[in-house]
């Protein structure tokens, strides 16, 4: 096993300790270039997202019932509700 240094230690702790923020991050940037994409551009977005919406907790159905609707304003507001 690779011994890391102090700093990496930090650094790898920093990661995991903000993971969920950073995959809410992700999830408004994606939301953002669903908007501006299509075609297989959007798909691709669509299953990023998908994965990020997995990480922040919610559940498969309602990330296949979105992805389903093709509508990223549905997300928005799943979004909204999640963060109250």
């Amino acid at each position: 096993m690779a011994e890391y240094s102090k700093f990496q230690q930090q650094a790898i702790r920093n990661f995991y300790e903000n993971r969920e923020t950073l995959a809410w991050q992700r999830v408004q940037e994606l939301i953002t270039e669903l908007y501006l994409s299509d075609g297989a551009k959007r798909a691709k977005h669509w299953k990023s997202l998908a994965g990020h919406l997995k990480k922040i907790g919610v559940a498969q159905s309602t990330i296949d019932h979105l992805i389903e609707k093709d509508d990223p304003a549905r997300v928005a507001t799943l979004l909204q509700k999640l963060e109250k």
